[in-house]
């Protein structure tokens, strides 16, 4: 988006404020399932957790994708978007059976990530079809905290349990209608990647009537200029030739499902702030904005560095400033990094925002949450209102004394 834009947005709403660009979601949409274009059955199913905001999961319907939940609210956020049951997949983790009978009966597909689960459910729903999650023991992703496919994972059924797994199969006589994994987060290199969808393949030639096999996703973004990014194209190539070959010796034309989220809405977030004041001590100049980790977590969770724009004076000398938040604790959203020079009042656009950001939020500090804005069709659309006193309160019961 044009800084001229996000001004624009900054001006209108206020800050602090995130700004989605809708045209980049579509880019990164098409520019997928352009890269599998040779895969004759390919469902792509955004990751809702990413970011939920309904309006966004309108749009991103409107290209043609399902989604992929892990809470029965997150099922009935995408049923109230307009998301037909059939293109939705539920894929928790440690919820209980209650929940998991609860999804069942909205007639999504289900995920089962848990031999103990699997039998349960296969013992009371016999008949209702189920993927079974694979952890396929390969360490991959950017951050520990997102690596979800290693042997100490809480996620996914065991490879060396498989055995285990077909008699629970067998003896439930459960329908399993395809097989999933999840590695994590960042991914860079590919090889990794199609290192464990051998593993899944070779889970898969074990069930014999499966419709899709679903590869999860994890692929890395850039999150600044001359940042290093998943090679989509490569990948398309080689596993596109893959699958083709797995589904010409498992006689059945598969659907290969991904279930993209940080690609997808990760580069179209923009999040403005407004600085507070600017503040030098013996050795760092700090740029003190108006929000905090309680709106933006990722770099104070996961150590991840944003590029940081002064969209009010991106031309002028650059300096290095320490930009923090107002929250009464270690608050960074990046340190000594270089940023045309800043001044009160200036907005700072952090970008790569729309991922995991707003979705994370808290009211920490009884802070409001900010608004929400999609730029669709050169407008620039509120999607969700600034948070006020009273939605800090309206759910509390007052007590007198």
């Amino acid at each position: 988006m044009k800084k001229e834009k996000l001004i624009e947005a900054a001006k209108k709403f206020g800050s602090p404020l995130y700004v989605y660009d809708a045209s980049k979601i579509k880019f990164q949409y098409k520019r997928l399932t352009t890269a599998f274009k040779n895969v004759k059955n390919l469902q792509l199913n955004y990751a809702v957790k990413a970011l939920s905001n309904i309006s966004i999961l309108k749009y991103i319907n409107t290209l043609g994708a399902g989604i992929d939940t892990v809470s029965v609210q997150e099922v009935l956020l995408g049923i109230k978007a307009g998301y037909s049951p059939n293109k939705i997949i539920y894929t928790p983790n440690g919820v209980s059976l209650h929940e998991i009978k609860k999804v069942s009966k909205l007639g999504v597909k289900i995920n089962i990530d848990n031999l103990n689960t699997l039998e349960q459910f296969g013992n009371l729903y016999p008949d209702v079809p189920v993927c079974i999650r694979i952890n396929p023991h390969v360490m991959a992703g950017g951050n520990s905290k997102i690596s979800v496919g290693h042997i100490d994972s809480k996620f996914g059924i065991s490879i060396h349990q498989i055995p285990l797994l077909l008699r629970i199969v067998e003896n439930t006589n459960i329908k399993v209608n395809g097989i999933h994994m999840h590695t994590g987060s960042d991914i860079l290199d590919i090889e990794v990647f199609i290192r464990a969808t051998e593993i899944l393949f070779d889970v898969a030639k074990k069930f014999k009537f499966l419709e899709f096999i679903d590869f999860g996703s994890g692929f890395k973004v850039p999150y600044y200029n001359g940042d290093n990014e998943t090679n989509i194209e490569e990948l398309g190539i080689k596993l596109s030739e893959r699958f083709n070959r797995f589904c010409i010796d498992y006689m059945r034309d598969l659907t290969l499902v991904f279930e993209p989220g940080k690609f997808l809405v990760s580069e179209s977030g923009n999040f403005l702030c407004s600085v507070n004041s600017i503040k030098q001590t013996t050795s760092t100049i700090f740029a003190q904005v108006d929000s905090g980790f309680n709106h933006f977590i990722r770099p104070m969770m996961y150590g991840s560095n944003h590029q940081i724009e002064n969209i009010s004076n991106p031309n002028d000398t650059s300096r290095f400033y320490s930009v923090v938040g107002y929250i009464c604790e270690t608050d960074t959203f990046a340190t000594n990094k270089k940023i045309s020079k800043i001044s009160e009042g200036d907005i700072l656009n952090i970008k790569n925002a729309g991922a995991y950001c707003f979705s994370m939020a808290s009211n920490y500090n009884s802070r409001y949450r900010p608004a929400e804005v999609i730029h669709l069709n050169n407008k620039l659309i509120l999607i969700r209102k600034r948070e006020s006193f009273d939605d800090l309160v309206k759910n509390q019961v007052e007590l007198n004394f």
